[in-house]
């Protein structure tokens, strides 16, 4: 028996260009073949031979026993690789080589067999047997294994999309926003272009946002990721790590890419793929460059449709994600297209490259030829009047409706047309979406608790997570699978126990889930958790929301709430802290329900301290709900008897630097006090430490540098390297370097330069040693700011570059935007005014953007600095007016001297001086200095008055002001402030 068989794509050996729809369809090809194969096998009742050639479009199948080669399927791009192949024990197998696996890695399931020696000495060919299709887990995927419902009236729209394609694949990104209520049709106009673009070369990539998964950081491109890899639940570590090496290399990513995504997957790290050290901020912006060089890699092959569905409800960070993608296609070959109900606000309209498709209700018209497809031959008027009426111009609606009727036995049908089989009823045909999908699950009664099992997993759900929920035998499990595949309500992808099953729209989940009762419903939540935590125990340390939903929807709230904690801090590591925040709201939302013993207040607690750090790291230290929830954690505290534990030493500090941070100096002193007081009772020298660094800190912005002196030194001398090397990850930086810096600061404005100096220069020498990145940047900009003291500008300019760098690096924004206006002003110190004073603006913005007010002061006068170098001295003084309103405002009053000098220095300066203000400001900057016990500033002060009084010809004056104050100093003569003294002293002497 002969025949021969046509390929449907075009063969592969020795075309370079293959692409992967080639690849797919050759091996669907090959598939068909091989089952076509078995079935003469089992019709002709003896062996039967074949020999497939997908290079020469021919097979030939022999069952006589002259077949002596029986070949292979072969599908590869190796140069006559069929003619090196002799596998008869198996000759209705197909088979993929190294290059066609990385070409359709995603679409199939495989069996790696033993690798082929060649003839010609060089090395084996690896290969694969393909199983079958691979199971998906996407509705869209699902649906294009389906029949699709027919497309009416949306032939404007595809042409819309058409023109956008065409502009995309000339290296011109384009964005379709596409908006409309559920079940008009957004997810079938996007697979109507699919069908359009039939086997024209291009990528298609699908991200499918999910209502249970809006807290859950980058799902849509965590679960596309890993169905393109082909991830199955039994695989193990390595064989995930296998696929994922398969499916990135078609972009070809650096090996940075590779570690951080297989991060993102939770794959354990690799020894040949070594995961970067980032904060988690920066960690995850280089997961988010790494994503989007996926698409980009990919464009640079080949056209990409990007189809990104219900983005009303995307999380937080693949929004961001989203907003970069949309950005960086601008000159790719990439179209993109969004969909979304219209409550989402896209936030895109407007640019450029962006076209918006709202999807309308469809007209009488094209409603009545919508429910003539779907039923297929005629209906009675009055049914389809009724119909289109009552569906209001939503496809969905005109499909279930439709549906509704021919399943409800109230039609005959005859040869070309139905008629109806009695009378119609007035309540017949239902009026409501809702009520169409109702009816239609009423009438598969037998097999409704299986839809209702479906729709409480999810909008997709896997055969084996039903078969061990549902408790039914198989054959009935699948019996019942069936008959809701048949009714199109839901869609099968694979074959069980592989199979995913998606229910045809959200609407008929809803539906499904909406005819469970409260008590069943929360039985049935339980059995699914239970049953997660048993089949896919890595969920808890991945995908911990998942169960927090199960338990929740349970009742079962201790349960729900850890899980809720739990997602809360993987999230908080990912630096995705406005998911976290949500989870571990959600989680606080529901110990409402506990009984009030001490046990929910500790969790309470616990709760709490991971809320505040990730409300700190998402809104800032100082944003009000920091401090309401600091405030809380505190009560909490003292309620759960937890006085004294490092857990309330973390709460105190977070009340001090909260309060700090936003400029409240009262209020951060009085936490520092209160953190000593506790601190002082404890045996450990660790919160000791801290609560004389807090209050040395607290004590410099209140102007009392006398004290605050005292206590730096206490805390400096109570460090320990080896019993404090942990304290970076309590405080935020290590204590011991922290109370070097707040040190190397009290110590200038004493009036010991050298020292001040020394204090920084150990303060980054440790800093160093440690290689904590937060500690390092900590270091790098106060010291910095104490090189600004001393006026020694190289010095500033090198700390702030290097902050900048590491700030960049690892994503520490505050300490980015105080680099950038330490820079700023050094570029204005070294003649470059007016690129400083752009800088040193940018920084102040990017530091309000943070919250953080309390060092504003100092930043207006840096920039009232660099105004005045270039000739802007109104622009300056109106800085140095707001710099001390602000000072009044929060208290910080530490600057309050050097701002008073240079508002005369700038009097001075004027068109029209003003000695006399000038001499006032002189005054008041001299007073202040004298209180708060500053003698770097006393000093500067003293020798503007002095200058001032030296040009009024008062020598006397000037020299009796002026050589007490320098006369005190004992160290530091190198120093700019005390040789421009020393200069101005020379001169009335002379």
């Amino acid at each position: 028996m002969q025949g021969s068989w046509q390929p449907r794509a075009r063969p592969l050996f020795g075309y370079p260009e293959a692409h992967e729809h080639d690849a797919e369809q050759a091996i669907r090809a090959g598939l068909e073949l091989c089952t076509a194969v078995r079935t003469l096998r089992r019709d002709a009742g003896a062996p039967v031979r074949c020999r497939v050639g997908i290079a020469t479009g021919t097979v030939i199948v022999d069952d006589s026993d002259r077949a002596r080669a029986a070949g292979e399927s072969i599908v590869g791009d190796a140069p006559n690789l069929a003619a090196r192949l002799s596998l008869s024990a198996q000759p209705d197998t197909v088979a993929i080589e190294a290059s066609t696996r990385r070409l359709v890695g995603d679409l199939f399931k495989y069996r790696e067999r033993g690798a082929i020696e060649t003839d010609d000495g060089r090395e084996p060919i690896r290969r694969w047997q393909v199983l079958g299709e691979s199971v998906v887990a996407s509705r869209f995927e699902a649906l294009r294994g389906s029949a699709l419902s027919p497309l009416v009236g949306r032939d404007e729209e595809i042409d819309l999309l058409l023109r956008r394609w065409a502009r995309a694949k000339t290296d011109t990104g384009q964005v379709v926003l596409v908006s409309g209520e559920p079940g008009i049709g957004k997810s079938r106009i996007a697979a109507a272009l699919e069908e359009r673009l039939g086997s024209e070369p291009h990528l298609l990539l699908r991200y499918f946002c999910s209502p249970y998964h809006q807290d859950s950081p980058l799902f849509p491109f965590v679960e596309q990721l890993a169905h393109a890899a082909g991830f199955a639940g039994d695989d193990t570590a390595a064989a995930k790590w296998e696929k994922l090496e398969v499916v990135l290399a078609r972009a070809a990513p650096p090996e940075e890419d590779v570690a951080l995504l297989a991060d993102l997957l939770s794959l354990p790290a690799s020894e040949r793929y070594p995961l970067p050290k980032l904060s988690p901020l920066r960690k995850k912006e280089r997961i988010l460059e790494a994503l989007i060089r996926q698409i980009e890699g990919s464009g640079r092959r080949q056209p990409v449709v990007v189809v990104f569905e219900d983005a009303h409800w995307v999380d937080p960070t693949s929004r961001e994600l989203l907003d970069l993608m949309i950005e960086r296609i601008r000159s790719l070959p990439v179209l993109l297209i969004v969909t979304f109900r219209p409550e989402f606000e896209p936030p895109w309209t407007g640019q450029e490259q962006v076209s918006t498709l709202a999807l309308n209700r469809l007209d009488r018209h094209d409603r009545t030829a919508l429910v003539e497809q779907i039923a297929g031959k005629g209906l009675p008027g009055e049914i389809v009047a009724q119909i289109i009426d009552h569906a209001d111009g939503v496809p969905l609606f005109v499909e279930e409706l439709t549906k509704t009727v021919l399943e409800s036995g109230l039609l005959r049908g005859e040869a070309d047309r139905y008629v109806l089989d009695g009378t119609l009823r007035d309540f017949a045909i239902p009026t409501t979406l809702h009520a169409s999908l109702l009816a239609r699950l009423d009438r598969l009664a037998s097999v409704r608790p299986v839809a209702q099992i479906g729709a409480a997993i999810g909008r997709q759900f896997p055969y084996a997570l039903l078969c061990a929920v549902s408790h039914l035998p198989e054959d009935e499990l699948q019996a019942a699978l069936a008959r809701l595949v048949a009714s199109e309500l839901v869609f099968e992808r694979g074959s069980p126990p592989e199979a995913v099953y998606s229910f045809k729209h959200a609407l008929v989940q809803d539906t499904a889930y909406s005819t469970l009762l409260r008590g069943p419903r929360q039985a049935l939540h339980r059995r699914i958790a239970e049953a997660l935590e048993q089949w896919s125990p890595d969920l808890v340390e991945t995908r911990p929301e998942i169960l927090a939903h199960h338990y929740g929807e349970a009742a079962i709230s201790d349960k729900a709430i850890g899980y809720w904690h739990l997602a809360g801090k993987l999230s908080a590591t990912k630096s995705a802290v406005r998911e976290a925040i949500a989870q571990l709201r959600r989680g606080l939302g529901l110990l409402d329900g506990l009984p009030e013993t001490r046990k929910p207040q500790q969790l309470e607690l616990d709760i709490h301290i991971t809320l505040i750090s990730a409300l700190m790291a998402g809104k800032g230290y100082a944003n009000p709900e920091v401090v309401a929830a600091l405030e809380r954690a505190n009560r909490l505290v003292t309620e759960t008897a937890e006085i004294g534990t490092p857990l309330h030493f973390s709460v105190l500090y977070g009340l001090w630097v909260s309060n700090s941070s936003a400029g409240n100096s009262a209020a951060a002193l009085k936490h520092a006090t209160n953190f000593l007081s506790i601190a002082q009772s404890q045996p450990s020298s660790g919160p000791l430490l801290v609560g004389h660094r807090t209050l040395a800190q607290s004590l410099m912005y209140s102007g009392d540098y006398r004290a605050a002196l005292a206590h730096a030194e206490t805390a400096v001398s109570l460090h320990r390297p080896d019993e404090h090397r942990d304290s970076a990850f309590h405080y935020g930086q290590d204590i011991g370097v922290s109370a070097f810096v707040q040190l190397s600061l009290a110590l200038w404005n004493r009036g010991y330069p050298e020292q001040s100096a020394r204090a920084a220069d150990r303060a980054l020498a440790y800093s160093r040693q440690l290689g904590h990145a937060h500690t390092l940047a900590y270091a790098l900009i106060f010291a910095g700011i104490a090189a600004v003291f001393a006026r020694d500008v190289a010095t500033a300019c090198a700390h702030s570059n290097d902050c900048a760098a590491i700030a960049s690096e690892h994503g520490f924004p505050l300490w980015a935007a105080r680099g950038r206006i330490l820079q700023g002003w050094a570029e204005a110190q070294k003649g470059e005014a007016t690129t400083g004073i752009a800088r040193i603006r940018d920084g102040m913005a990017a530091v309000d953007a943070t919250g953080a007010y309390v060092n504003t002061a100092f930043y207006l006068a840096l920039l009232a600095e660099a105004l005045a170098l270039a000739g802007k001295i109104e622009e300056a003084l109106a800085a140095l007016d707001d710099a001390l309103a602000k000072a009044a405002v929060s208290g910080a009053k530490r600057w309050d001297a050097e701002v008073h000098r240079l508002r005369g220095e700038l009097t001075g300066r004027l068109p029209y001086p003003h000695p006399v203000k000038a001499e006032d400001s002189f005054r008041t900057a001299l007073a202040i200095s004298r209180e708060q016990g500053t003698r770097g500033y006393e000093l500067r002060a003293a020798t503007s008055l002095a200058r001032l009084h030296r040009d009024q010809g008062r020598y006397g004056e000037a020299r009796d002001l002026l050589a007490p104050v320098y006369g005190w100093f004992t160290e530091g003569f190198d120093t700019p402030d005390l040789k421009e003294a020393k200069a101005v002293l020379d001169a009335l002497d002379a």
